[in-house]
């Protein structure tokens, strides 16, 4: 196995395109090696305004812990990646609590961290194992076939964090069919709309419900805990509904799609790291804007310019992980920062493992025979997107 630095690579000239995920491309693009040779971040421009991508690993977290540079889109200058959408600010959903900046951020984190501890996730593995149980009962009762994305890798994240919030065994499928709705490609923006409003009005009736009548579960134990109004609850439930759960479900298809590449690898619990590392789905997610004049990675950033650490291209960063571009869970990845890093690291971290680890082990023990039905190469992708969204994965067993 080669353990080589990646070959030189010239430095580009900016401003650069917007990296925006494009089927049939390699990723990480060859283009963050260019970005990573040269004298700092470098620009593009977005409608918002300037932008700076940051590539390298010690420069990505230098900007993800920076008090100077804010997470919260409505400052003037916050990137976008298109004139509408992205994320919400707090003003818009109450709640929304990854748009905050400290202290108010904090409030938000210091009552969810709890939840979302080691101890909890292994509390919640029985669960979690039921549902991916289920949906593999369901796959083999259908037949020999199926999407897999459609069938187990969309559902599972889903249903794990309706069972977290307390959702009704028979609400499920409302619950289920209203997310579909928010991560389909072919939705259309009214039909988002619509289902966004859905969800909101259950969570807000759910939580009533809960006031009058508690459960063991996150919504009950976080109205107890007094710290959040009904509105700021609606928006942190509905925040944990959409986080992890396209990311969740293209890590899984992605890491079956890896494993059935390289089945030495089946069975062992090293390659969740690897894969959350090797494919760092989320690598356009972590958008900021400088708040003060600062300097990353020698580069003076203006007061106002947008910031995008791209996390692929520090996960793929050949001074600290050797020979990047190999699939190796023999490696120490855990500092990879396929998670973020600093006060805003993914709070369900410790979950999405448990159920990578659950669904991937599961699925391959239950269905030995599995293999893909189209070459790798025909495995669709949602063009144009800030992650990687496998849209089918065709599977025979």
């Amino acid at each position: 196995m080669s353990t080589g630095a990646e070959a030189p690579t010239p430095a580009p000239q900016c401003p650069v395109a917007f990296p925006l995920r494009q089927p049939g491309r390699p990723f990480p693009p060859p283009e963050y090696a260019q970005y990573r040779a040269g004298p700092g971040p470098v620009r593009t421009e977005l409608p918002s305004g300037t932008v700076w991508l940051v590539t390298r690993h010690e420069d990505v977290r230098a900007v993800l812990t920076d008090p100077r540079i804010s997470a919260d889109p409505s400052r003037p200058g916050f990137p976008k990646a298109s004139r509408t959408g992205g994320a919400p600010s707090q003003y818009e959903v109450p709640g929304w609590f990854v748009a905050m900046d400290p202290p108010e951020h904090g409030r938000f984190r210091k009552t969810l961290i709890p939840e979302f501890t080691v101890r909890k996730v292994r509390e919640l593995r029985p669960a979690i194992q039921q549902i991916v149980d289920e949906r593999i009962d369901a796959m083999l009762a259908a037949g020999t076939s199926a999407d897999l994305v459609e069938s187990f890798a969309l559902p599972v994240p889903s249903l794990v964090i309706s069972s977290l919030l307390g959702v009704p065994r028979a609400d499920r499928d409302f619950f289920e069919d209203r997310t579909r709705v928010l991560v389909r490609l072919s939705s259309t923006d009214e039909e988002r709309d619509k289902a966004t409003q859905a969800l909101l009005r259950y969570l807000g009736r759910l939580i009533q419900i809960k006031q009058r009548r508690p459960g063991d579960d996150l919504i009950s134990r976080l109205i107890a805990a007094g710290t959040l109004s009904r509105q700021e609850l609606s928006g942190v439930s509905m925040l944990l509904l959409i986080a992890g759960h396209e990311t969740t479900a293209n890590n899984i298809g992605l890491g079956v799609v890896q494993l059935l590449a390289n089945p030495q690898w089946i069975g062992d619990d090293r390659i969740v790291e690897e894969l959350l590392r090797y494919y760092s789905v989320a690598d356009l997610v972590a958008f900021r804007v400088a708040v003060e004049d600062v300097e990353v990675g020698g580069r003076l950033i203006r007061a106002g310019e947008g910031i995008v650490p791209l996390l692929a291209a520090a996960n793929h960063d050949d001074t600290v992980f050797a020979a990047p571009r190999e699939f190796d869970p023999e490696r120490s990845a855990r500092s990879h920062v396929a998670f973020g890093y600093g006060v805003h690291q993914c709070l369900g971290q410790n979950l999405a493992r448990a159920e990578m680890e659950i669904a991937l082990g599961t699925l391959l023990r239950r269905l030995p025979g599995l293999r893909l039905a189209v070459p790798t190469e025909e495995i669709p992708f949602k063009p144009g997107d800030t992650i990687q969204v496998m849209l089918a994965l065709p599977v025979t067993w």
